[in-house]
């Protein structure tokens, strides 16, 4: 069978992952991402007003026209999670595609909320659920796809894993090695060693931090810095705000949680905040206090910070979205002074996220940083793990999967040297079974 696979998007800039897969005449697409960076630069730039041709233009969504060299039909669109830079150009694309859209529960939610606020295109595919752990037939010619479960920083992610009559091709983005997680199961070795016997063809594979030493902390591990953070600051009799990504639904269960220790009354404000955690808690991944309130309109955000500083900031912890800095984020609102809510010399404000390494976000961060310190905020940072694998990971997995070819993905020519440096170190080739590709490459395995 002739296995050929397309590196669409993701194989040049962190962001809008685009692959597809051709098994013979059957064609599988995983994942339609957004580029956020790309979407930043611009000034009030909303996505859902755009056609898809100005946003690849613009560099923010996949560029598929290279679909039409492939030969075969596509059976199925496969996001691997609910993260944007997966999932964020479905709404642009996936009308162009005769296929079912296949996904965990939670991604296949966030996937129709992303279809429903679009405005440009009628997306009518098919939303299929399936979990971690399950398998279907794809096509007529004897291929399976399979959803392994995975640990990442939001709920719900998988691997898959395309079983061909040539060997499995295994889609590894993104993921680290977590044995210990807050929310789900950890992440499933045991399925993986097991395929690696049965036989990978490829591994296509997110090498974020193939350059940083050692493992990738457990989510467990946040949690308890966090923890020691939150109860450090009890007694402060001043406001304390919190601010972490909002699709992480295992770091807001656990501010959450720590508030109430502390005795403050946790408040979700913004609206992705209330989008993910709305979402997470009505599909029963997660069972928040009944009197946690969550809030995404300006106005009722507004109204809640009034409350706050009516009733005394001491009493509350507002849990808001804008650890990266984004301008019209609540943080950022809050440190230019643009809601009730009034930053006092000494108050607190907890980033729970690590800036991602990208000059836009950089910037954005610095600025907010900047401003929330001239109003007299003390800042702590960086209490956070990533959800990447880090170098010991990335062996662990080429040495549970021994697959006979590698594709690095999901990062910039200079993102992917170390982690070529550490396929070479076990016995990978570039030009030979190692392929650093472009987006918009095409590679013959079969």
């Amino acid at each position: 069978m002739e296995i050929e696979i397309a590196t669409i998007g993701g194989y040049e800039e962190v962001g809008r992952q685009m692959t597809a897969v051709r098994a013979g005449d059957d064609v599988v697409i995983f994942d339609m991402g957004l580029n956020l960076s790309q979407v930043l630069i611009h000034d009030n730039v909303e996505t859902e007003r755009m056609h898809s041709l100005d946003l690849i233009d613009m560099g923010a969504i996949p560029d598929d026209r290279v679909m039409s060299d492939i030969e075969g039909d596509v059976k199925a669109i496969v996001p691997t999670h609910g993260h944007l830079d997966h999932i964020g150009a479905i709404s642009k694309l996936a009308h162009r595609y005769d296929a079912p859209i296949i996904a965990t529960p939670f991604t296949i939610e966030l996937v129709k909320q992303q279809i429903e606020g679009e405005q440009k295109f009628g997306v009518e595919n098919d939303l299929v659920k399936m979990d971690a752990g399950d398998s279907m037939v794809i096509g007529d010619e004897g291929v399976e796809l399979e959803f392994v479960n995975v640990t990442h920083s939001i709920i719900d992610a998988i691997n898959p894993v395309l079983h061909t009559p040539e060997g499995a091709i295994v889609y590894g983005l993104d993921k680290r090695l977590d044995h210990t997680p807050v929310i789900g199961d950890p992440i499933d070795m045991k399925r993986f060693r097991e395929i690696g016997r049965e036989g990978v063809l490829c591994y296509i594979e997110d090498c974020t931090n193939a350059g940083k030493k050692g493992r990738t902390p457990s989510e467990s591990v946040a949690r308890r810095h966090l923890k020691d953070v939150m109860y450090s600051i009890e007694d402060y009799d001043g406001g304390v705000v919190a601010t972490t990504f909002s699709s992480h639904i295992a770091r807001v269960t656990s501010l959450v949680e720590f508030a109430k220790d502390i005795g403050r009354q946790p408040v979700l404000l913004g609206r992705s905040m209330e989008k993910y955690s709305g979402t997470a808690e009505r599909l029963d991944f997660v069972d928040f206090p009944d009197d946690l309130g969550m809030f995404g309109h300006r106005k009722s955000v507004d109204r809640t910070f009034k409350r706050i500083m009516n009733e005394g900031k001491e009493d509350f912890l507002p849990i808001v979205t804008g650890h990266q800095g984004e301008p019209r984020a609540m943080l950022t609102r809050m440190a230019r002074g643009e809601t009730p809510y009034q930053l006092d010399n000494g108050d607190k404000v907890i980033f729970s996220a690590r800036v991602i390494p990208e000059p836009t976000n950089e910037g954005q961060r610095y600025q907010a940083e900047k401003l929330l310190g001239m109003q007299g905020a003390r800042i702590y940072d960086d209490i956070h793990v990533s959800g990447h694998l880090n170098q010991e990971g990335h062996y662990q997995m080429i040495d549970a999967l021994q697959p006979q070819n590698i594709i690095p993905a999901h990062q910039d020519m200079g993102g992917m040297a170390p982690y070529v440096d550490l396929a070479e170190d076990e016995g990978y080739r570039a030009g030979r079974d190692l392929h650093v590709t472009r987006n918009g490459n095409t590679i013959q395995l079969v």
